[in-house]
């Protein structure tokens, strides 16, 4: 996420976010580039997110700006060879300014800085991608972190103190999960008694987090932690089957991105609370960041704070806050956001439990 998929939103509410693209031009590969295109490279459709809400806000934040500009849109599939063809496709057609959420931010470097030598800007997006970047919209990954960490001792309540803790982190190859873990340590190191398993999960995989938390169990064993640390929605998943597979229940477990899946197992308790991060003010400021370098003009005011990457410092960026999101807030964060439908989460089995909450 972002995380990866920092974080992914049901594409349910797709048709309450549709915009007509036609106002921004096709997005068809084969239409000639020209000096009013706007390149955006998305990482996966897997996430419903990215081509339901992303692409959608983006495209339509552009059209109200620039009606002669068109969106050159395409989406990577989790391929980092197919990403790097399609960014290079762009700059070959003229494309000046590039949206890229990269799959892989080490890799995109050298992308970007060639780019960069032809007067290509790049806006990094939700992943900050190493190189020359003009500039950088995403959240507070530290923050996130911080968030994280805090709701797992709110969840523990009085017995934080005394608490270990398994922590599952995110991939080390995304650059997002660094901030993630250390704005959790930052928090949990000093409010709980112990960190007494820790493992970083590549690729963000529910799968390898489910085995991970299988050998936590079997090490120390059904007793001996008192809850989990997961850095998203995805992987606390498979942790969630895995507590279950061992017989292991009440323990409280963390997340992010809101998913609809998590927000489900909030309501049936095996999960605490996930973190939510708003994609509409992140997607729009890249889109009005996009619109600005075009036209030459300053994106001050847009990318008011300064990010440092492995391979550049002082790159203009905004950085967005996030909610924790409870079995008690869910109806005032994604649900009156529109984020996730309130019959999408309540599923006949928990009917019961959202009328008590006042979820509708």
């Amino acid at each position: 996420m972002n995380a990866p998929l920092r974080r992914t939103l049901t594409g349910a509410m797709a048709l309450s976010l549709a915009v007509p693209l036609a106002a921004c031009g096709s997005d068809h590969k084969e239409a000639g580039a020209s000096e009013k295109s706007i390149g955006l490279l998305l990482p996966e459709n897997k996430a419903s997110r990215y081509e339901d809400f992303d692409r959608r806000i983006i495209s339509s934040k552009v059209a109200s700006r620039c009606l002669e500009c068109r969106l050159d849109y395409h989406n990577a599939k989790s391929s980092v060879d197919a990403q790097r063809q399609q960014f290079d496709a762009l700059v070959k057609k003229g494309v000046k300014v590039i949206i890229l959420d990269p799959v892989d931010a080490q890799a995109a470097g050298t992308w970007v800085d060639a780019a960069a030598r032809k007067g290509v800007k790049v806006v990094s997006y939700d992943r900050l991608a190493e190189g020359k970047v003009a500039a950088y919209v995403s959240y507070d990954n530290e923050k996130i972190g911080r968030l994280q960490g805090e709701g797992l001792v709110a969840a523990l309540g009085s017995r934080a103190a005394t608490a270990d803790v398994v922590m599952l982190n995110g991939s080390p190859a995304d650059p997002n999960s660094p901030g993630f873990k250390k704005g959790a340590h930052a928090v949990l190191d000093h409010k709980v008694h112990k960190i007494v398993y820790e493992r970083d999960i590549t690729g963000w995989s529910a799968s390898k987090a489910g085995e991970k938390m299988t050998e936590a169990v079997k090490n120390l064993g059904p007793a001996g932690f008192d809850a989990v640390y997961s850095a998203n929605d995805g992987m606390a998943g498979g942790i969630a089957d895995a507590l279950k597979s061992a017989g292991v229940s009440n323990v409280p477990l963390s997340g992010q991105d809101a998913e609809l899946t998590a927000l489900q197992r909030i309501l049936k308790g095996t999960q605490s609370f996930t973190v939510y991060k708003e994609v509409r003010p992140e997607a729009q400021t890249a889109g009005d960041i996009a619109v600005n370098l075009l036209q030459g003009k300053s994106i001050t005011s847009l990318a008011p704070t300064t990010v440092t990457g492995k391979r550049a410092s002082g790159i203009p960026a905004k950085l967005f806050s996030a909610k924790i999101v409870t079995r008690n807030t869910m109806q005032d964060t994604v649900i009156r956001d529109g984020a996730v439908r309130a019959d999408l989460i309540c599923t006949e089995d928990l009917k019961a439990a959202c009328k008590s909450l006042g979820i509708s």
